[in-house]
């Protein structure tokens, strides 16, 4: 049996009758596999560099210095401990101070950091090198990024508060990076005895303090169950614990959020390659009809013959799928190239899993949807070279076409490792499906009426196709329509929601923060930024959410966890000031303690009107009852806080201030001369920040459209299956008509028009989705005023007539070329 189906698979591939299948199955392998070659390789490196990514096996972090008792118990439990402080501050280069400047995450350490991993240094023309030990006194070690933004080379000096430090050392890779709590702004990396000398720790200063405890698992665990009562008791310490095991929870949830969304994408392709597939392997059973006639005479049985034609398509599955592994495994490095910067510089070489992934996929997605039509093939009996005719499908043989659905919701649950969701995938594919369907149904049938629009043949003939096959019509548009959808979505409607959001950012909108200012530099800075628009000074406190109506705060949602962990910002406000509304409640009116609270974070914490608030001050203790919630602009780039109170109530404890001002562009001077002269005051710059992350979201973008992109593909194949399985019909029809008068120009001028008929309506459909989507995106996640934009429209109808050009050219190019006779003899 085995070299029967040998020999019957050579010839069909000199035939050319497997060769679309294998294509099909190629690319939804190809677009599998580099899903799970990528995110292996990730999920490998997240797990090689497990025991570093905290530099330590416990971390103890907080927004205030950590009280000495917690060294000295980490010593006596024979532990290590090392120190870091984080926080933002501006750098110039130069001794003078005359350089550029720039915002940077400054990191002092301590002489034992770090406790576990490694700091690696670049060198040049050289591999990167272990750094023995951490920069010296008077020295700084800084990011790539930093020395190509202020021109830095190792021996310049860097300007950092009030202390000149020379660059000794160019950072490749530290333990912790993860740690940041802004990543955006590059490194600048001190020895814990230059941190005092530059004045930038200040009593009211925004900074992050961790002690770093390393030992023996039993030590370390002791340590944390002492740390954990000690806190408990004493909640006003406001210290967080990280693990490695809740840090190796963060870094798996970000690998599998990545993995879900990467392998869905990857499964919108193959399920329409699933399609093609399925429709291939039915063109390939009606030519293969009378063959199994013939081989039914000779005496072979109903199993055999499924069995040898089963056989047949497995050895293309394996073949298949190995090259689509093939092509995935090199289509990874795409995703590698813009994605992988964002997670890991170094990340190892996959393992054999992702391989055997694509293998079963490739044969799972071919069994399910080529198998349903080769069952058709048992019911062929000899009868058939006598009569004509075709049984009667039976009932086993349609139940079979469940089939192909249940392995695509079997491979979405496996292939995101979570059930519900890949149930809700399904789902959410059907219903889509459905809807695109049901839109194509209503467009196909639209054209009846359009039959007599031109007094042309060709025109006519289109048309008539068209509704003549219109379930292939339909599955040709849905097909087509879906991939574009992806695509207008990530290229056109993108770009339309941030235009506009940009564009929803008032002329003159402040662009730049400044922070940490002390009460008694406050005459002094309103005076000096009087020449840019008197900006408003906000005063703000930091203060830690500790009882909601006596009870001690505690949450088990991870945003509501973090919120109440950490020290949240308190501003005290006279009145009710833009970009602020009331949403519920009334303003306070001073006289009492009341706060008004943002509806974001209200709704995280679940704080309700009328709820009274206890926040630990710096030790101060400050009882509010929530009178009114408030909704925040953003885009208006103001001060905002997630409380706010009178003035009157916090006279006594520490606050620092705040304000925004818009610098014109020209004047680039700004940030270097406010921080020569405050330095102990951070300017951030919005449009930098901005300016990093649409450089993030557009890496993201790309990987993403390059994964559509096997989507489109995928849709072109089932519009070029649709096209060959009815083309020996075609060849039939054209031979007819021809011989009834109808000329070569004119068919050939109705497949064209049938083509772009086909890609117009798909384009039509495309931009419909498309439009859906941009206004849901911009009244649900932007709060964007919608604009219609018909220029998505036009893309929709070019992309779709250009797509579904190319893929009808390719399927129906023969149908003209056999002489008529020739076609009329052979049926």
């Amino acid at each position: 049996m085995f070299r029967l189906s040998l020999s019957m698979l050579r010839r069909d591939w000199r035939a050319g009758e497997l060769r679309f299948p294998l294509a099909a199955l190629m690319l939804s392998v190809a677009a599998l596999s580099s899903v799970n070659f990528f995110t292996a390789r990730m999920g490998a490196g997240i797990a090689r560099n497990a025991n570093q990514v905290l530099a330590a096996d416990l971390v103890l972090g907080s927004d205030q210095p950590l009280p000495a008792g917690l060294r000295d118990e980490a010593r006596r439990r024979g532990l290590l401990s090392a120190d870091t402080v984080a926080m933002l501050n501006m750098a110039t280069a130069g001794a003078d101070g005359q350089g550029a400047s720039m915002l940077v995450a400054l990191k002092s350490v301590s002489d034992t950091y770090p406790l576990r991993g490694h700091m690696k240094l670049r060198r040049e023309g050289q591999p990167d090198a272990v750094a023995a030990s951490i920069p010296a006194p008077g020295t700084v070690w800084v990011d790539p990024a930093l020395t190509a933004a202020l021109n830095l080379r190792l021996g310049s000096t860097l300007r950092i508060g009030e202390r000149n430090l020379t660059v000794a050392g160019v950072i490749a890779s530290e333990p912790d990076a993860a740690a940041s709590f802004l990543t955006l702004a590059p490194r600048a990396m001190i020895n814990s005895a230059d941190l005092l000398s530059t004045n930038l720790l200040q009593q009211h200063a925004i900074a992050t303090h961790r002690l770093l405890v390393a030992g023996e698992p039993a030590q370390v665990a002791g340590f944390e169950q002492w740390v954990k009562t000690r806190v408990a008791a004493t909640p006003r310490l406001g210290i967080e614990i990280s693990t490695l095991a809740s840090a190796g929870k963060e870094s798996q949830s970000m690998q599998d959020q990545v993995r879900q969304f990467l392998s869905l994408v990857g499964l919108l392709s193959a399920l329409l390659a699933g399609i093609a597939v399925a429709m291939a392997a039915r063109r390939y059973v009606q030519r293969h009809l009378d063959a199994c006639a013939v081989l039914r005479c000779l005496g072979q049985t109903q199993s055999q013959q499924i069995r040898m034609y089963l056989l047949e398509f497995l050895m293309l599955g394996v073949a298949g799928s190995v090259i689509g592994v093939l092509l995935g495994f090199c289509c990874h490095f795409v995703l590698l190239d813009w994605l992988g910067k964002l997670v890991e510089a170094d990340l190892p070489p996959p393992g054999w899993q992702p391989a055997l992934q694509g293998l079963v996929a490739g044969l799972a997605l071919l069994l399910g949807f080529a198998l349903p039509p080769l069952l058709q093939m048992r019911n062929v009996s000899q009868v058939r070279l006598l009569r004509r005719e075709q049984e009667a499908q039976q009932a086993r043989t349609v139940a079979s076409y469940a089939l192909g659905a249940g392995v695509f919701t079997a491979l979405l649950v496996w292939q995101t490792a979570d059930v519900m969701l890949g149930l809700i995938a399904a789902a959410a594919f059907a219903l889509c499906g459905l809807v695109f369907g049901l839109a194509a149904w209503l467009g196909v049938g639209a054209l009846r009426p359009m039959r007599g629009l031109f007094n042309h043949p060709a025109w006519r003939f289109a048309v008539t196709d068209m509704r003549r096959r219109p379930a292939a019509s339909i599955t040709q548009i849905v097909a087509l329509a879906l991939g574009l959808t992806a695509l207008l979505l990530l290229t056109v409607v993108r770009g339309d929601l941030l235009s506009a959001w940009r564009q929803a950012t008032p002329d003159g909108a402040p662009n730049h923060y400044i922070i940490n200012i002390e009460p008694d530099q406050r005459q002094a800075l309103e005076a000096r930024l009087k020449r840019y628009g008197q900006p408003t000074m906000h005063v703000l406190s930091r203060g830690r959410l500790v009882g909601i109506n006596g009870k001690p705060a505690k949450a088990d949602d991870p945003r509501a966890k973090e919120m109440v962990e950490r020290e949240m910002e308190i501003e005290q406000a006279d009145t009710l000031q833009a970009p602020n509304t009331i949403t519920a409640g009334r303003w306070y009116d001073g006289a009492a303690a009341e706060v008004s609270v943002d509806q974001g974070i209200a709704e995280i914490l679940g704080i309700k009107l009328g709820d009274r608030l206890t926040f630990d001050v710096a030790g101060e203790t400050l009882d509010v009852k929530a009178t009114s919630l408030r909704k925040v602009d953003w885009r208006a780039h103001q001060v905002g806080a997630a409380f706010e109170v009178a003035p009157g109530l916090m006279t006594a404890m520490p606050a620092t201030l705040a304000t925004t001002v818009y610098v014109p562009a020209d004047d680039r001077r700004f940030s270097y001369l406010l921080a020569h002269d405050y330095p102990n005051v951070s300017v951030l710059d919005i449009s930098a920040f901005i300016q990093r992350m649409q450089d993030t979201l557009a890496q993201v973008s790309a990987a993403v459209e390059f994964l559509f992109a096997f989507t489109l593909m995928s849709g072109l194949l089932v519009l070029y299956a649709a096209m060959a399985g009815s083309l020996d019909a075609r060849k039939r029809q054209a031979a007819l008509l021809r011989a009834l008068g109808a000329t070569r120009r004119q068919l050939s001028q109705a497949q064209w028009i049938e083509h772009l008929l086909t890609g117009a309506l798909a384009g039509l459909l495309a931009a419909g989705g498309a439009t859906a989507a941009s206004w849901a995106l911009a009244r649900f996640s932007f709060h964007l005023a919608w604009q219609w934009s018909p220029w998505l429209w036009t893309a929709g109808l070019l992309a779709g007539a250009l797509c579904a050009l190319a893929g009808g050219w390719a399927g129906l190019r023969n149908v003209l070329n056999q002489p008529p006779l020739l076609s009329l003899r052979e049926n």
